[in-house]
């Protein structure tokens, strides 16, 4: 039997759905697939390039469209209706760069906000409540690189100034950074300093083991934790909280994966069959969500079923979801994350935002090379 590579991140909902999806799909198809999968760590940032000519199949984010077209290391796929009609805001589009579509959303995440149901009476609606919770020591935020920096996104996002995310320019407007880093550190002075060495997984792991924490109002939400028969407590997910009145729930900085293919692979025809199946609203719907993924498809969002089983997870999120704004993706954007992620942290230890924020252009400005305007 024909048998590809693929790879994903290691994580349950990264990895379960995949091989569950492949058993279906191999019995029709007579073509398996062998799974490995990398740290959430690496799968923010190891090159896709040296993936690619590895593995047929390469579970992706959005933010490495530019480098890949650059690359020239994975293969485009064709547009297909069922799949660009079922996008949750701009996931389908994020992996559109240069004209082509070089990945199929299968994971749909934004950041959300989390609670543990049984020690709050329900999600926060705006940030002085949020300020309120963390003076009580209950309040938890992922700071890691580069979660810090996804929360600047959608601070300065909600507050009405996306950050520049579709070439040279502004990186973000300056009053409204300094804004964004005055608010962050109020709330990052409140929390436990672990936070700075969390992630979303450590966050989660923290409050589902104690019962100290209840609220992150800024994280990328894990279906995992809110199935039904999870081990310990269980998590509720929501919109986020507003940062100013009328500010709404848009600007949550997005997340999610998508499925690509490389443009190495002998056997480039059934990885892109694959990537369609998996992708496509029937598997997203039954297999895909029945193996505890996070579904990227629109019509799996508003299943009731699928959502009675996550515990109203998607029901409680898809407005955050729907109004998602998208990071930056060109080629060079990449090691910026981590450069920006580090700034920010300084900033909120030390002070002087209005110095980070330039600090935050001049690195944006870099990662257009010499000449760029």
């Amino acid at each position: 039997m024909t048998t590809l590579k693929g790879m994903t991140w290691n994580h349950p909902r990264g990895y379960d759905p995949m091989v569950a999806v492949t058993r279906e799909w191999s019995a029709l198809s007579g073509v398996g697939i062998d799974w490995d999968k990398r740290s959430l760590q690496d799968f923010e940032s190891y090159p896709v390039e040296e993936l690619a000519r590895q593995y047929d199949l390469i579970v992706v984010d959005h933010p490495h469209v530019g480098q890949i077209t650059a690359e020239g290391c994975l293969h485009p796929l064709p547009d297909l209706p069922d799949i660009a009609g079922g996008s949750l805001g701009q996931s389908y589009p994020s992996y559109n760069w240069g004209g082509q579509q070089w990945a199929y959303p299968i994971d749909a995440a934004a950041q959300v906000q989390a609670i543990r149901p049984d020690l709050i009476g329900g999600p926060l609606t705006g940030w002085d409540e949020v300020l309120e919770l963390a003076r009580q020591g209950r309040v938890a935020l992922p700071l890691r690189a580069p979660h810090v920096l996804m929360c600047f996104f959608t601070l300065t996002a909600n507050a009405g100034h996306v950050c520049h995310n579709d070439g040279p320019g502004q990186f973000v407007d300056r009053d409204a950074g300094i804004q964004a880093l005055d608010r962050l550190a109020r709330l990052a002075r409140l929390v436990d300093p672990a936070c700075y060495d969390m992630d979303p997984i450590a966050v989660f792991e923290r409050m589902v083991s104690g019962n100290d924490i209840a609220c992150v109002p800024l994280i990328y939400g894990y279906v995992s934790y809110a199935l039904s028969g999870t081990a310990g407590p269980r998590l509720s997910f929501h919109d986020i909280p507003e940062t100013a009145p009328c500010a709404g729930v848009k600007g949550s900085a997005l997340g999610g994966t998508g499925i690509a293919v490389s443009a190495f692979g002998k056997h480039i025809d059934h990885a892109v069959d694959f990537a369609k199946t998996v992708a496509g609203s029937a598997m997203q719907r039954g297999v895909y969500a029945r193996a505890g993924g996070q579904v990227g498809h629109r019509q799996a969002w508003i299943d009731p079923a699928v959502d009675a089983a996550a515990g109203g997870f998607y029901s409680g999120t898809i407005r955050t979801l729907e109004a998602a704004s998208l990071r930056p993706r060109h080629d060079g954007y990449m090691p910026f994350q981590q450069a920006a992620s580090e700034r920010i942290v300084a900033a909120l230890k030390h002070g002087d935002f209005g110095r980070a924020v330039d600090d935050l252009q001049q690195l944006f400005d870099q990662t257009f090379g010499p000449g760029a305007a």
